[in-house]
């Protein structure tokens, strides 16, 4: 059993090819492509028994900037995912910031190629 919290997130996505290369290259990130139901599915690989989730495009996913926020590791220097982030057509909502002066690491938010708002989390 697992004790993770979060097991699994869904980021809609209004154009798949456009949302799988902002991903691959802010995150680089891999995916395995699939269809469900009517809905594209692109699933970010990840280790056995590691959260991940997917990119979701159909009825009912609406990319947001209100909604609920995925953070995402950003390595030991969030400044090189925020940088291919803003190259490859999203935005810097909150720069790199200390979380309780830094003691619990740092985060950012950006805005995806899709305007959903994604987080970004590091210890240093």
């Amino acid at each position: 059993m697992n004790n993770n919290v979060a097991t699994w997130f869904e980021l809609p996505v209004t154009d798949m090819q456009r949302a799988q290369t902002f991903y691959r290259n802010v995150l680089q990130a891999d995916f395995k492509d699939e269809e469900m139901g009517g809905y594209q599915l692109a699933i970010f690989a990840s280790e056995e028994g590691a959260v991940s989730g997917m990119l979701v495009l159909g009825e009912h996913y609406q990319p947001s900037q209100t909604g609920a926020v995925v953070y995402f590791n950003g390595g030991e220097d969030l400044s090189a995912p925020l940088d291919r982030a803003v190259k490859h057509g999203g935005s810097v909502l909150i720069p790199k910031t200390p979380i309780h002066d830094g003691e619990c690491g740092y985060f950012a938010l950006f805005s995806d190629s899709e305007g959903n708002r994604v987080g970004l989390y590091s210890p240093s």
